[in-house]
């Protein structure tokens, strides 16, 4: 078939959006293509709030075709936090009749070369820019995220952070020359002469498998820098959160079909209830490249069994605060109020450990002893969730039992300095809607080391009295390198403070940030700017997004001739 968008089309349309990107990462600057307002869609052929809950409500019940080989069954059951059963069903497939299916296009994505590569990703990027608000409805009702939420990560961040993966996929590529001409001096003879040419080229198979919490955030980088380096891509969804990515899938698959290329290099591997089968895929022959959000159990098996691919993990970390001192006292409790509630503490990113001193802070409103700001931090959290409405807005919902028990075993964990409370969701009835608990801990005592040096993923902090800033330094070091970190934060007036806790950020390489007292948040990160981890400590293997999270996706082949 021919194709209906020409290799012009895509670079005329295209590559303006690339080149602003390349610069941007060069600069480290602000820049989003992607509105992250809502009422900036519905126009331009995009989908406004209300076309996009329809389009959400008109896939309840179907069965989403997407043309696929060795479909032999169909499978479904997601059900959303929120209460409601989502009913669609997808392709089942027998991964002896796909995987080879999917490796049979890369020969001509391979030779299409990285600039048309880059232009079709950021069409399908586009693509899926359009219908931004129908994925917004169905990060919603997979992850548990408020819509707010749902819409702005699960939509235009989600999306920068894919093209961000194809403008690194781009100038990886393109650092090397398609051609060179070789010439050796030889003295009173002839010179030798060489015509070189060098071919990136894929390693094989991506799988992207997929998070419950973030399934396009986390899963776009690895999709679009696999697919944008010549590889084809499996995409593995978590059981509880298959419609987002099954509908990227369906996108990319058009897209590709228009641009004259296999749709089978991007396919969905929908499982079974209990299948489990990421860890068959990982370890098959034909999948080469591995991009996993989750567990540190499934990602330290994946590191150490699936031999046969580069794997890219992000899995557990304990992101730590230390609270030192502080010359806006008001802002950083608002500031860190609103970082444990966001989305009930269900992120990567989430700060667990708030290392404060025995003795007391110095801030802007006199000393204040440890109680004190434990009590006042409890208090801005009661402030900023007392109301119902603000609090659905923020907290979403639990995204699974799991998350609801240790929310309700922390308790029991000390002296609680937050309670819990439940949170009624009028327009979800059978949503669990919980604020987020405080529990006080003591640094010194062996008993309480148990609980915060171990990731307690959800709406749980431990506000741990040390000895001394010296003491929280100690214990940031210990964790980082023992057990990984997302971020690290500190607030502190102290010179000497600032220096020691960057210093166990550099030695330890864990991304800080420093006295957030406004609209920026600890647990938050900007594409085209801000790294998403390190790659450097135990919490995750690689960075969103650097050159080295794309450059080892291909390889480079060199024919060369005389000339």
């Amino acid at each position: 078939m021919a194709a209906e968008l020409t290799a012009h089309q895509l670079i005329a349309q295209h590559r303006p959006t690339l080149d602003l990107a390349l610069e941007t990462i060069r600069t480290r600057a602000y820049w989003s293509p992607h509105p992250e307002h809502p009422k900036s869609y519905g126009e331009n052929g995009s989908l406004d709030t209300a076309a996009g809950k329809a389009a959400f409500d008109a896939l309840a019940g179907t069965r989403l075709d997407l043309g696929q080989p060795g479909t032999d069954g169909w499978v479904g059951g997601e059900v959303s936090p929120y209460g409601i059963e989502l009913g669609v069903e997808y392709p089942h497939a027998d991964l002896d009749v796909l995987l080879p299916a999917m490796k049979a296009g890369q020969k001509a994505w391979r030779d299409a070369g990285a600039e048309l590569r880059a232009m079709v990703c950021l069409e399908i990027l586009k693509r899926i820019a359009d219908r931004t608000m129908e994925f917004a409805q169905a990060v919603m009702h997979t992850s548990g995220q408020a819509f707010m939420m749902a819409f702005q990560a699960g939509g235009p961040h989600a999306q920068d952070r894919g093209m961000e993966a194809v403008a690194y996929a781009y100038v990886e590529q393109s650092r090397t020359p398609e051609t060179a001409e070789w010439t050796k001096p030889q003295g009173k003879r002839d010179p030798l002469a060489l015509t070189k040419r060098f071919t990136p080229v894929p390693r094989g198979i991506g799988l992207v498998v997929g998070c419950n919490t973030f399934p396009t955030w986390n899963g776009y980088p690895g999709l679009f820098a696999s697919l944008a380096t010549g590889n084809a891509v499996l995409v593995k969804p978590h059981p509880r959160a298959v419609l987002p990515l099954a509908l990227t899938v369906q996108v990319a698959r058009d897209v590709l079909t228009e641009a004259g290329f296999d749709p089978n290099l991007v396919a969905l591997a929908a499982e079974r209830p209990g299948e489990g089968i990421a860890k068959t895929l990982a370890t098959r022959p034909e999948i080469r490249i591995i991009d996993y959000t989750g567990s540190t159990a499934f990602g330290d098996w994946l590191e150490a069994n699936a031999r046969q691919a580069q794997v890219y993990t992000e899995k557990a970390g304990v992101n730590t605060v230390i609270v030192e001192s502080t010359d806006d006292y008001r802002g950083m409790l608002a500031n860190l109020a609103f970082s444990l509630s966001l989305y009930s503490g269900q992120m990567c990113t989430t700060p667990q450990n708030l290392l404060i001193p025995r003795d007391g802070i110095r801030t802007d409103q006199g000393d204040k002893s440890y109680d004190e700001v434990t009590a006042d931090l409890a208090r801005a959290v009661d402030g900023l969730l007392g109301d119902d409405a603000r609090a659905n807005a923020l907290l979403g919902a639990i995204v699974n039992p799991d998350v609801k028990a240790r929310l309700e075993a922390a308790a029991g964990l000390g002296e609680v300095a937050l309670a819990s409370r439940e949170v009624a969701n009028p327009e979800f009835p059978d949503a669990v809607v919980r604020t987020p608990v405080i529990v006080k801990l003591d640094g010194a005592k062996p008993e309480d080391e148990a609980a915060y040096t171990s990731e307690c993923f959800g709406p749980v902090s431990f506000a741990v009295a040390v000895d001394s800033a010296a003491h929280a330094v100690e214990l940031l070091r210990r964790s980082v390198r023992e057990k990984g970190a997302m971020t690290v934060g500190a607030y502190t007036t102290d010179p000497e403070v600032e220096e020691a806790v960057q210093e166990v950020c550099l030695d330890e390489a864990a991304q800080l940030s420093l006295n957030l007292t406004g609209g920026v948040y600890v647990n938050q990160t900007a594409a085209f700017s801000d790294f998403h981890g390190s790659g450097g400590n135990p919490a995750a293997n690689a960075a969103l997004c650097d050159g080295a999270f794309v450059a080892n996706r291909f390889r480079v082949v060199e024919v060369r001739r005389p000339a």
